[in-house]
């Protein structure tokens, strides 16, 4: 107590501010088995927070984990905790667009800044949008509009689609049918939760039955790897070309590696960033994340790692007085930061103006499987729901 109030004293008398240590809140997924992409995110963050010495500037940061548990419910409590007993300035996290949804307002109406590292339900890209809501992500939409483009210039005429019924689920079909020029011959919403349809050969049977030239899914976490077993077993790769996003990736990669299911490799996902892109964030980030923890990044790891970068530029900028809340909310929109993506900006609604890019499931060097750029799909890309954004 003595120290504290002598540093405040100190403060005074030199006519500055005294400040508390700037706290984030992280809130993801430590339990269930979508941990295994909670872990990766909270990897990205302990790796960002020790390349700042967990400072910014001359302000100590202090992060605070919550766990989601897979559940809105879940997700808000924590989120709650965060806010009100907690008592954090930031919180950012959120793999899941249904439990972002159901925890926005604990910390909006708190007055506090929410950064979303995953989630990018359309909802808070237009009309929920919010002067205190950012991402370091995407809106949902996009990386399956990506993917949409990419099938019209390879001419595939039509399409069989495969996606789990909830939020994300519903945007990232609307973000492929958006774009795509061809026939849709099939779609299936299948079950998700914590009790999540991980059998998909009846749906796999009626994709093959259909005729359609390719298979577009989105399957992020376990039942990523499930789908994809099922895949290679069932011998699709000829006959039925895998399009995918948030379904392969560095989580599922190396498993996929161990059990030799090689119908993945040569298999191609869209995204806006990947561990080769060059530029010298990117190329340390990924070098001590792999020396660190042993694997490639996820795209997960890459956002969450921006997060925290880019909560710590704003609370540099204004010198760790996060009470001002206009100089935070200006000082996070400039985005001054060194981005794993290169060049970083964000919209009128607080979402990323960004590239996106087909990746190739290839085997590097060291013969780990991994991914590679192909081509750029979208420059500067701004989501589709922008328009409706009445920024408040």
């Amino acid at each position: 107590m003595k120290k504290m109030m002598s540093a405040a004293l100190a403060a005074a008398m030199l006519g500055l501010p005294a400040h508390a240590d700037v706290k984030i809140g992280f809130v993801t997924t430590l339990t269930t088995p979508a941990a295994v992409i909670g872990n990766d995110m909270k990897n990205a963050v302990d790796l960002a927070m020790e390349h700042l010495g967990g400072m910014a500037g001359s302000t100590k940061l202090e992060v605070i984990y919550g766990d989601d548990q897979f559940a809105p419910e879940a997700g808000k409590q924590a989120t709650d905790k965060l806010v009100q007993q907690d008592n954090v300035d930031f919180v950012a996290g959120y793999i899941w667009s249904h439990v972002l949804l159901a925890s926005r307002k604990s910390v909006l109406d708190a007055d506090k800044i929410l950064i979303s590292a995953n989630a990018g339900p359309s909802q808070m890209a237009g009309q929920l949008c919010d002067k205190n809501f950012f991402s370091t992500s995407w809106q949902n939409d996009q990386t399956p509009m990506a993917m949409g483009e990419v099938l019209n210039r390879q001419g595939v005429k039509s399409l069989y689609i495969m996606a789990p019924n909830y939020a994300a689920g519903k945007d990232m079909t609307a973000g492929v049918e958006r774009t795509f020029k061809g026939e849709i011959k099939g779609k299936d919403l299948t079950k998700w939760g914590a009790d999540a349809q991980l059998d998909f050969s009846a749906e796999l049977a009626k994709a093959k039955a259909s005729g359609a030239e390719g298979i577009f899914v989105f399957y992020p976490g376990a039942a990523g790897g499930a789908f994809i077993k099922q895949y290679d077993q069932a011998g699709l790769k000829d006959t039925l070309p895998l399009y995918s996003v948030f379904t392969v990736d560095a989580l599922s990669l190396p498993k996929l590696q161990a059990a030799g299911f090689k119908a993945v490799l040569g298999s191609k996902t869209t995204q806006e960033w990947d561990p080769t892109l060059d530029n010298e964030a990117n190329k340390k980030f990924v070098t001590d994340f792999k020396a660190k923890f042993g694997t490639y990044p996820s795209y997960y790891a890459a956002q969450s790692y921006d997060a925290i970068m880019l909560i710590a530029s704003a609370v540099e900028k204004v010198g760790g007085d996060v009470s001002n809340k206009d100089a935070v909310r200006a000082a996070l929109k400039e985005a001054d930061f060194a981005s794993v993506r290169g060049k970083f900006k964000f919209g009128t609604n607080n979402m990323p103006i960004e590239d996106f890019y087909l990746r190739e499931v290839v085997e590097d060097a060291d013969g780990t499987w991994t991914t590679k750029v192909v081509e750029t799909v979208y420059t500067d890309h701004v989501d589709a729901y922008a328009a409706e954004c009445k920024m408040n």
